[in-house]
């Protein structure tokens, strides 16, 4: 599991986030893929997937290999 992943399971089973704190915008999505890949944002966007907001995000990693990304835009 991701490690931010696990810090935001962590947290909101300690209580101490709202439902409201789930939402991650576009931006904040893209820097943190950023992170997790090493890599540069090549294209941020955000869909909806069976009713739900996605961000999609293309990113080019050190290795040369674009991956895509979704991330909940939702939380949920």
């Amino acid at each position: 599991m991701k490690a931010w992943l696990r810090i935001l399971m962590v947290l909101l089973l300690s209580g101490l986030m709202t439902v409201s704190a789930w939402a991650i915008t576009l931006r904040e999505a893209a820097e943190r893929v950023a992170r997790q890949y090493e890599g540069r944002v090549v294209s941020a966007q955000t869909v909806e997937r069976d009713g739900r907001r996605v961000h999609v995000i293309r990113v080019l990693t050190r290795d040369g290999v674009v991956r895509t990304v979704r991330v909940p835009a939702d939380g949920d």
